[in-house]
This record gives C-alpha cells, sequence and structure tokens, in this order.
C-alpha cells in the first residue's frame, strides 16, 4: 500500500500500539470523498456496490429506489410508487443476493422483493410470516443482511409477551426451505415500564432508556455474524455452523451525557421504524413506516444513564474483506470514530470520518458514507480505504 497515493486520496495511516493486543494497529481518518452523488437524498439508510461498480441507493422518505453512477453523477430510477409487481411504497434497504440480484424491503407495501442483476423486479414475499394469537405464532421479518446462500438475518419482533425482555434473538431465515433459526442472544436497551390508569382502564407503557448499553451486531457475506458485546465490551463472531471467536474485551473512556448528547439522540427519533397491526372482521391489517416521528420529545421525561455506553446502538458493520466495524460513542459533534477488528474477532486499528456523516454500506476498497446538511438533505459519499 502506498504511502503517496493514500495521501492523495485524503487517507492518513499511523501505526499505534493499542491496549490489549500485541500486534500494530492502525490509524485510517477518512477525510475528502473521492465521489459525491450531486443531488440530495431524504433518507438513505444502506447501498449496494454492483459488480459494475455502480451502487444501487434506497430511500424510504423519497419514495425512490435508483442505481447511481458516483463517477458520472447520474442515476438511473428502477420502477415507481404502488403497489403493481414494478412498484413499492416505502423502499427502506437493498441487501446483496446470490448471483448479482439485489434485497429490496419495501416497508411501504410490507414485502420483500428481488431485484434481478439488470434492474429487473421479480418475486416477492410478504414481511409477515405466520398468523398472530396469543403464541405469539406471527414474525415479522425485516432483515439487517443476507448471506452468500441468499439467507436473511433479523432480529424477531412480534407477539406481545408479559414483562420487560431484557435480550432477543438473531434469527435467520432460509428462503429456500421457509426455516426460521436462531443464530445467538443479544442484550437490548434498558427498559422502563410505567403504568397508570385503574384496573378497568390500565395503560402499560414500555420504552427503552435512551443511550443504555445494548448489544450491536451485522452479518458477513461468508454468514459470519459479528456481535459487539456491551457488557465488557468485546467482540464475537459466530460462525456459520455456531462456533464461536471471541475476542479480547477492550479499554475505552466512558463518554459523558451531556444536553448536545441528547439533543443528538432525539433528532435520530425522527426517522424511526413503526409498525402498526389491526384485526378487523378476522382479515389481519399491518402497516410499517419509516419517518414521521417529528415530535420534539420532552428530554427531562427520560431516564438517562451517566455515560454513554462503548458503542452505538445498531453500529456494526462487516467489510467485504471480514472485518467488522463498531461505530464508538463520542461526544455529540466530533468525528465519527469506528473500531476495527479483524477476522479472529481481535481490534486491529480505527477509521475516523467527519461529524456528522453515517456509514451506509461498502464496495471494493471503499465506504460509502451520508453527510446530513443544515437543511436535512443528506448526500451520498464515496471514501477510498484500506483494505488490510
Amino acid at each position: 500500500m502506498g504511502l503517496g497515493r493514500i495521501g492523495l486520496l485524503g487517507l492518513s495511516l499511523i501505526a499505534t500500539v493499542g491496549v490489549g493486543s500485541l500486534q500494530a494497529q492502525t490509524e485510517e481518518h477518512l477525510t475528502k470523498p473521492d465521489a459525491t452523488y450531486p443531488e440530495g437524498l431524504a433518507l438513505v439508510q444502506t447501498v449496494r456496490e454492483l459488480p459494475d461498480g455502480r451502487v444501487m441507493v434506497a430511500d424510504p422518505l423519497g419514495q425512490i429506489l435508483i442505481i447511481a453512477d458516483m463517477n458520472a453523477g447520474t442515476a438511473d430510477t428502477l420502477g415507481g410508487v404502488g403497489q403493481g409487481p414494478e412498484e413499492y411504497r416505502q423502499p427502506d434497504a437493498v441487501y446483496a443476493l446470490p448471483g448479482g440480484a439485489t434485497l429490496l424491503v419495501d416497508l411501504g407495501n410490507a414485502r420483500l422483493t428481488t431485484v434481478g442483476p439488470d434492474g429487473s423486479f421479480g418475486e416477492t414475499m410478504s414481511i409477515t410470516q405466520g398468523e398472530p394469537g396469543p403464541s405469539g405464532g406471527l414474525v415479522m421479518i425485516i432483515p439487517r443482511g443476507a448471506d452468500s446462500e441468499g439467507r436473511l438475518y433479523f432480529r424477531p419482533f412480534g407477539g406481545m409477551r408479559r414483562g420487560v425482555p431484557d435480550s432477543t434473538a438473531i434469527a435467520r431465515y432460509d428462503r429456500a426451505s421457509g426455516v426460521i433459526d436462531t443464530v445467538a442472544k443479544v442484550k437490548l436497551p434498558d427498559m422502563k415500564q410505567s403504568t397508570s390508569g385503574g384496573a378497568g382502564n390500565q395503560n402499560v407503557m414500555i420504552r427503552p432508556v435512551p443511550l443504555s448499553a445494548e448489544d450491536a451486531w451485522a452479518v458477513g457475506w461468508n454468514g459470519r455474524v459479528a456481535i459487539a458485546r456491551a457488557s465488557d465490551y468485546h467482540l464475537e463472531w459466530i460462525e456459520p455452523d455456531g462456533q464461536v471467536v471471541m475476542g479480547s474485551p477492550v479499554d475505552y473512556e466512558p463518554v459523558s451525557i451531556k444536553t448536545a448528547d441528547k439533543e443528538e439522540w432525539a433528532e435520530g427519533l425522527a426517522n424511526g421504524l413503526s409498525v402498526s397491526m389491526a384485526i378487523e372482521n378476522g382479515q389481519r391489517r399491518i402497516q410499517f413506516g419509516r419517518g414521521g416521528g417529528g415530535s420534539n420529545p420532552d428530554l427531562d421525561s427520560f431516564e438517562w444513564p451517566e455515560a454513554k455506553p462503548a458503542f452505538v446502538s445498531n453500529s456494526v458493520f462487516v467489510t467485504p474483506e471480514g472485518d467488522a466495524w463498531v461505530q464508538r460513542s463520542v461526544p455529540a459533534g466530533e468525528p465519527v470514530r469506528f473500531d476495527v477488528f479483524g477476522s479472529d474477532a481481535e481490534l486491529k486499528g480505527f477509521v475516523t470520518i467527519p461529524a456528522g456523516s453515517d456509514v451506509v454500506g461498502f464496495g471494493a476498497g471503499s465506504v460509502y458514507v451520508v453527510r446530513t446538511d443544515d437543511m436535512g438533505l443528506q448526500w451520498l459519499q464515496r471514501y477510498k480505504r484500506s483494505t488490510t
């Protein structure tokens, strides 16, 4: 890897020795994108780099699915808004599937659609599987990733149960057989339960404690699942056969929670996922949505920890090379930092990107980032990154 080329691309590498590791670790600072899509977008959470280098982008709030050429600054729109076979209502996420295909998560139509390498729309399946009832048989499959065999990985929810849960499963859905199995268990954020009203009209509200510690995870193309454990901050790889590769605990300095951190957390609520279900005349009706949470919550009404956890919620990514990036907690407004773990689950370095940016996907030697401006528009950028 040539340092001269890296310097031209706005990167810098510095050898350091990290706590808990005897091998040299690297610092990589991504400061200058090598390409920026010229049109602002409403919300981008995932992108999928295609074999020819173009990138598929889903924007649920803008209700658009495009294939963008980052080098040329152009894009082709796929399908249109609606409920038909080549339409969508809220294209929420895109994930790679075998054979160059892509999985489109269409929240608005509550379905998963396969998009071919040529951009054609293929088979669909419902997000909801099973039937509602007291046994909790209804499963909602909103994928967080897929592997090279086309299996989908998700966090199941649905089926109300008594009590406040402290953990949940990482589930794996085999589209060929319809079998769902459990890969691992992960810790949920702390929950706060409150009850109001009398015996005949009792209301129970359960909501998470903001910025409380929880496990985070992601799946790689090879089916390995990376889990950042909140208990003592270490990384685990869950192999496809269930074997566990566990890394060493990573020391970190807790970040005190201040007003700016609370406000930053509240801003993230606006684009949260909503799920509603109604049964009318025996017919089940489920609606999914993204966005619409524009109200400003009373920050003083929440119970806040004294410090942030080691890493950010839903903040693990797996690169094409098989490394795991875990987004560290930093004070509001500071550059975004990722710890990088190797295939052995040990810390090998870290990467920073500019403040106000979010990672939304990876490609061959690249990382895709969205930067949100003061008007709330998001700008898709591509950075070159180290692959060693």
